[in-house]
């Protein structure tokens, strides 16, 4: 691997890292050298992974965090610099999908749900690191999770769609905000992938429907966005930012 794409004595901040995508990310930003902050609402699963980390030769911190209560947050982000030093990345993952329902029938509290926790969690998160970047001085990288969902709507999820939408617009406007800065903003527009949150319905009937609108004709590994997030996270996108980069088999392409 070019160094370029490594992490060797940077700190990162990976949100939602108990399960699923946060998990792999945390993973493979530890295997390209990162110290990993690992946040969640479950310290429980976060130890075991910092465990797991720690004893293939990484450095870990778990750490609880709430992305919808700004008190949290602010809680959170203190006590990684704390712990780990400036922080040089964030990776911005927590989400939730919400039920999947007809806008008409979906409920309020559902609603704020996902909005709370998709796009002002992102905000709140990625305010608070960014403060701490521009007091450091250093720089840094800003990689929001969206979603093809942010750019091509699925019937049954509203919310999570316009959350995802709105991610990817708060991405372009604080990545020109923070240029000055040297904090990159970029996002990471994953399509179907399969993880064990989601295998069981993608390999049931409504999943092979699915596959059939995917130009590859096959769902996506949480490996396949490991290129894209190492590009994002490292000096290697030095001039990129403002980006949405979809990772999707080419569903965004399609016509289907």
């Amino acid at each position: 691997m070019s160094d370029r794409f490594r992490l060797d004595g940077k700190a990162a901040l990976v949100t939602g890292a108990s399960s699923g995508l946060g998990r792999h990310f945390a993973l493979c930003l530890a295997e390209a050298g990162a110290a990993v902050a690992l946040a969640a609402r479950r310290l429980d699963r976060l130890e075991d992974l910092a465990a797991e980390i720690e004893a293939a030769g990484g450095r870990a911190f778990a750490v609880a965090l709430d992305v919808t209560a700004a008190v949290s947050v602010e809680r959170a982000v203190a006590s990684v610099a704390e712990a780990l030093g400036p922080i040089d990345v964030l990776i911005n993952n927590s989400g939730v999908s919400g039920p999947p329902v007809l806008s008409v029938d979906l409920d309020e509290k559902d609603w704020d749900a996902v909005i709370d926790t998709n796009l002002k969690g992102a905000w709140l998160v990625a305010r608070a690191v960014s403060r701490t970047m521009i007091a450091q001085g250093l720089g840094g990288s800003i990689v929001n999770v969206a979603s093809v969902l942010g750019s091509r709507v699925a019937s049954g999820v509203a919310a999570y769609a316009a959350s995802k939408a709105g991610l990817i617009q708060l991405t372009r406007a604080t990545a020109l905000e923070l240029a000055r800065h040297r904090i990159r903003v970029n996002a990471i527009l994953p399509g179907y992938i399969a993880t064990d949150l989601n295998r069981d319905f993608l390999d049931g009937p409504a999943g092979q429907k699915m596959v059939q609108r995917v130009p590859q004709r096959r769902f996506g590994a949480p490996e396949d966005l490991d290129g894209t997030l190492l590009l994002l996270a490292t000096d290697a996108s030095r001039y990129i930012t403002g980006a949405a980069i979809a990772v999707d088999g080419g569903h965004l392409v399609s016509t289907l």
